[in-house]
């Protein structure tokens, strides 16, 4: 039987990664800092502790060989390393990238969106050829650009699939976006502001077709890039109204021209002033990847699970999601948007 390291096993990707793989006919070793085990793995499955810093614990998991490693935390150039490192007792491998490594040609990426006039021009769709930012470790984009260069460099040596995967959304998510949307309805919000008219359009990615798209490269070695998206991204106002239609609630969307008016109104998870959307035909081509759900099929169970996080809780939502709260801190300042709707 082909054996499976599976590392960030326990986290919003690796859970339904084993899953598919486990389902492939994958003897699957599931590792991830808790080592704890998932209730949709199978049996056989086999969950352990893992330090993914510690380079002997690393090699230690992979032993005296194993057909396909999936890294689903690797991040900048010392985690590459660590694999190609091992390379001669690793068959392939699969790695979780971001496409926020995509600048426009121009030096404007992810990076510089938030700058005055910093907001790339992206072609619509992105391909995998587009440039990406230089490699280094002052971002979470240049780490991870640092972190495709010296696996696709050492393709020869250990054939690498990396996967940039957008706005990813499913249970489990450290950066619920959906969040900006169900715990205003949960607070009885009836009314919500968007900026750039609704229309910002930031390409989701399922963690499901996620899954699906390691357990088609993991069947398919190769050194290549590939873009990890869902078949059509939705607007953010589609997206709000697609979470109403899941919660059973009616609530009116006030669109405004441009920009958020200010950081705490109208400013969502997905603000972006051009569409932000990436081309997945490369993946059809290589991989015969087909998406297993669509945006709306996926959406009842991430807002479950995200009522269920919220519900009983003493802790605010700030300490329920800290990765999400330090990224957009300012999601939930209902009295600035009272006094933006007074005024």
């Amino acid at each position: 039987m082909r054996r499976a390291v599976v590392v960030g096993a326990g986290g919003q990707i690796g859970r339904p990664t084993v899953q598919a793989l486990a389902r492939d006919g994958w003897e699957v070793t599931a590792a991830s800092r808790g080592g704890a085990r998932d209730e949709s793995w199978p049996g056989e499955v086999r969950a352990v502790r893992l330090d993914r810093e510690d380079d002997a614990a690393l090699g230690a998991l992979i032993g005296d060989g194993c057909d396909l490693v999936v890294d689903i935390v690797a991040y900048g150039a010392r985690h590459a390393r660590q694999l190609t490192g091992l390379a001669d007792r690793i068959g392939s491998a699969v790695v979780v990238s971001t496409v926020s490594v995509y600048e426009d040609g121009t030096g404007r990426g992810f990076d510089t969106m938030s700058e005055p006039g910093g907001f790339p021009q992206y072609p619509v769709p992105v391909r995998e050829d587009q440039p990406t930012v230089p490699p280094g470790d002052a971002t979470y984009s240049t780490g991870k650009a640092a972190l495709e260069r010296e696996l696709i460099a050492a393709g020869d040596r250990l054939p690498t699939t990396v996967l940039r995967a957008g706005a990813i959304h499913g249970p489990h998510s450290p950066l619920p976006r959906e969040l900006y949307f169900v715990k205003r309805n949960l607070d009885g919000r009836r009314r919500r502001v968007l900026a750039h008219r609704g229309e910002s359009r930031f390409h989701t990615s399922a963690a499901r077709n996620i899954a699906e798209l390691i357990r088609l490269a993991a069947a398919r070695p190769g050194s290549r890039a590939l873009n990890a998206c869902d078949p059509q991204p939705p607007t953010v106002a589609e997206i709000g109204a697609a979470v109403d239609a899941v919660m059973g609630v009616e609530t009116e969307t006030v669109l405004v021209g441009g920009a958020a008016p200010s950081p705490s109104v109208g400013r969502s998870p997905w603000s972006t002033e051009l569409p932000v959307v990436f081309d997945m035909t490369a993946a059809e081509r290589e991989l015969g990847y087909r998406p297993v759900v669509s945006y709306a099929e996926s959406l009842p169970e991430t807002v479950d699970w995200l009522i269920r996080r919220l519900s009983g809780q003493d802790q605010d939502w700030k300490e329920t999601f800290p990765t999400l709260a330090r990224a957009y801190p300012d999601l939930f300042d209902y009295t600035a948007e009272d006094a933006w709707f007074g005024a």
